[in-house]
């Protein structure tokens, strides 16, 4: 039983998490293009579609802590430190998702300039600038719990 919840685990982390980030780390340049051209259609459509990939699979992705409670609970593990940072760091992605990152797009979203209304305002390259900033924490911190996850004290694999 826990060699499948851990394959359901890392499968889950691999087609829920995997799309978030790629989806919000091509928000921000898409986003500067929405706002440098006035006329850019793909670009807002762009822009929407990326957002809805980050909200669906944010949900979606609610699937990798539930599997991996599960299976940190079969292996006995779920008191050792090296997952109790990996649960605090998949809380901070979360948190850093739910509180900035979507919310951020929304914004961005709801600020895109209508066609034939001007390019906005200034705005644009500081909301781009700190959705990136934010996505990559975003991904560093995935990609720390990654490395936690792989590379743990105990490993029973002696790597």
């Amino acid at each position: 039983m826990t060699k499948f919840l851990l394959s359901l685990h890392v499968l889950a982390a691999v087609l829920a998490i995997g799309p978030i980030t790629v989806a919000a780390s091509m928000f921000p340049r898409t986003l500067r293009r929405a706002h440098s051209t006035s006329d850019d259609h793909e670009a807002v459509t762009t822009l929407r579609v990326l957002h809805r990939i980050c909200r669906v699979y944010a949900v979606i992705g609610s699937a990798v802590p539930v599997l991996g409670f599960a299976t940190a609970r079969s292996l006995g593990v779920l008191g050792s430190p090296w997952l109790i940072t990996s649960i605090l760091l998949t809380a901070a992605a979360a948190a850093l998702l739910a509180l900035l990152i979507l919310p951020g797009q929304e914004r961005a979203l709801a600020a895109v300039q209508p066609v034939g209304s001007g390019s906005g305002s200034g705005s644009g390259p500081r909301t781009a600038a700190r959705l990136a900033m934010h996505t990559g924490v975003f991904n560093l911190l995935w990609a720390t719990v990654t490395v936690l996850m792989i590379i743990r004290p105990g490993s029973s694999t002696g790597a």
